[in-house]
């Protein structure tokens, strides 16, 4: 058995770490409510965008001169897998189960006979630099984004449209985790470039733009021209919005979960604390009483 000093110690590091995720918990809860907001005012934008991407999409159908962000390149062979994580951790299983939804869809274009690299947007993810160390062609550095922006996705979209324009691949699919409530994150893979009819959400699709006939000026094909590059960085906008919140949600109930255990440790330890004492009083008491009939 510990010795007393040893269980005081060990209880008293419990206790310490008790106070630090309790109050990590409560900086994630004030962070969710921030994040959460901002991840549920751009989810209209988005769509929209969808919407109109969607209804330009299926009006041009693959004609000629169309963009090459809508029509493609012809072939379906290099895929670039965008994981967006997060840049610290104690976020429960959030950052693994991005990774792992991402991993799943690398082992399936794998046996398809594809080829697969990876563009990683957050440190967390760089795990898979020891599963496909070949295979990572940029891994910016995240780090310094305190508050998510509309720049900051702009950078990461404008890397990924340089990269697509000089043939570095053919298909970029994002892997983030929805945020559905602080209980719940769900990962999710989307194909961002090209973009197209199929591929935009099939309700936004289906969904009609306005009830009257629409008219565009300039044409479809300028318009297209701008909106393409623009529903890119959107998309990997809402994504960060996204992986905010959901990270802060995963987060705080990680704390939640580990300050009840540090309070159940805690229980234990005084126990044995409590056990170990009066043992080690009564073993005092027996010696005295034996040496005073020894007298």
């Amino acid at each position: 058995m510990a010795s007393l000093k040893a269980l005081k110690l060990r209880r008293e590091s419990v206790k310490s770490t008790q106070k630090i995720t309790k109050a990590m918990k409560m900086v994630a809860a004030a962070k969710l409510r921030r994040a959460q907001e901002a991840a549920t005012n751009g989810r209209p934008y988005a769509e929209r965008l969808e919407r109109v991407v969607a209804s330009l999409a299926s009006r041009l159908g693959g004609g000629a001169g169309v963009s090459p962000l809508l029509a493609g390149t012809g072939k379906d062979q290099v895929h670039l897998l965008v994981v967006a994580t997060s840049e610290r951790g104690l976020a429960g299983a959030f950052n693994t189960n991005i990774v792992r939804a991402a991993r799943r869809r690398a082992e399936d274009l794998i046996a398809q006979g594809k080829t697969v690299k990876f563009f990683l947007a957050g440190k967390k993810g760089r795990v898979l630099r020891r599963l496909y160390p070949n295979a990572i062609v940029a891994d910016p550095d995240l780090s310094g984004i305190k508050t998510v922006g509309f720049g900051d996705a702009k950078a990461v979209a404008d890397d990924l449209l340089r990269r697509y324009a000089a043939g570095e691949f053919d298909v970029a699919e994002l892997f983030y985790a929805k945020f559905v409530s602080a209980l719940v994150q769900e990962p999710v893979g989307q194909q961002i470039i090209p973009v197209s009819a199929a591929t935009v959400n099939p309700q936004a699709a289906a969904a009609p733009v306005a009830d009257a006939v629409v008219e565009y000026e300039p044409s479809e094909e300028e318009i297209l021209d701008e909106l393409l590059p623009r529903n890119v960085t959107v998309q990997v906008f809402r994504a960060m919005l996204e992986n905010a919140a959901s990270e802060q949600g995963s987060r705080m109930n990680a704390m939640e979960n580990a300050t009840r255990n540090a309070g159940d440790m805690i229980k234990r330890l005084s126990i044995q604390y409590n056990r170990a004492r009066q043992a080690a009083i009564t073993t005092e008491l027996v010696e005295i009483i034996s040496g005073a009939e020894a007298l």
